[in-house]
């Protein structure tokens, strides 16, 4: 079976997090016997891989997470399909970097990649031992994970440990799912202006609200010039096809007892 897409995947997060040990532990099987913390800048790493019956050259691209490198590392941004995000679950400081720094600078420089948020060091929280010889140290937990998820909109939450290679595959099998896979992706942003669209349907019934006695009208033409000012500021934000999702068929009613809005769709 020939290859059938070339999908590059960008990893990122804080220095020292495990992202070269991740990739190395992917591409080798072998977790790395030296544990000396090179500085990476780009180290490119390529494999076939087999996901759901598709053979993918699935291109990895290791960065350095070092405020050193802030200038050089964007430039393996360009062309992205996927981005790894990782962050220690050992290492409180990483993980508030995902929302302070790194989902800033990838919406800057790659805005519609999709981002696939990664724990790593699992086997670390759940040692023991590493917290006798680490007092004080505070973890991040599975819910807590879900939530900076939810916050930075990921396509999905993965907890690994490179030394046990535990989920590793999960990883990368997750991010080449998210690139084949993207109806998934226009499903979500379909709901999204659905959603927009209920509520202008909404704004549109309030700024409509006036009594009309015992009177019930449809769209009149005193209401039609404010319902033309609200979707073009809402075509002026940017939203066009949420606008015109909207535009398609909206009746106000207008009664004594308020007001009815309802948006074809």
């Amino acid at each position: 079976m020939s290859v059938s897409k070339f999908i590059k995947c960008v990893t990122v997060g804080d220095g020292a997090v495990g992202k070269t040990c991740m990739l190395i532990c992917y591409t080798s099987n072998k977790f790395p016997t030296v544990s000396i913390h090179i500085h990476t800048v780009f180290d490119n790493f390529s494999a076939n891989v087999a996901v759901d019956g598709n053979i993918v050259n699935l291109g990895l691209w290791d960065t350095a997470g070092q405020e050193d490198y802030s200038r050089l590392r964007p430039l393996s941004y360009r062309g992205a399909d996927i981005f790894v995000l990782a962050f220690s679950l050992i290492s409180r400081a990483s993980y508030e970097n995902v929302l302070k720094k790194w989902m800033p600078e990838l919406r800057r420089f790659a805005p519609n990649v999709p981002v696939v948020l990664v724990g790593t060091k699992l086997d670390l929280r759940d040692d023991k031992g590493y917290f006798a010889d680490n007092v004080g140290s505070n973890v991040i937990t599975t819910a807590q994970g879900e939530e900076l998820r939810k916050q930075i909109g990921a396509a999905a939450y993965i907890e690994c440990s490179s030394k046990t290679q535990q989920n590793v595959k999960a990883v990368f099998d997750t991010a080449i799912k998210v690139v084949l896979q993207p109806p998934r992706r226009k499903e979500v942003m379909r709901q999204t202006r659905r959603k927009r669209s209920e509520a202008l349907c909404v704004a549109v019934g309030l700024l409509n609200g006036f009594d009309v006695g015992a009177f019930e009208v449809g769209l009149s033409i005193f209401q039609l010039p404010l319902m033309i000012v609200c979707c073009f500021g809402v075509f002026a934000a940017g939203w066009f096809e949420f606008c015109m999702n909207v535009c398609k068929t909206v009746v106000v009613y207008v009664s004594v007892g308020g007001v009815a809005a309802t948006c074809g769709r």
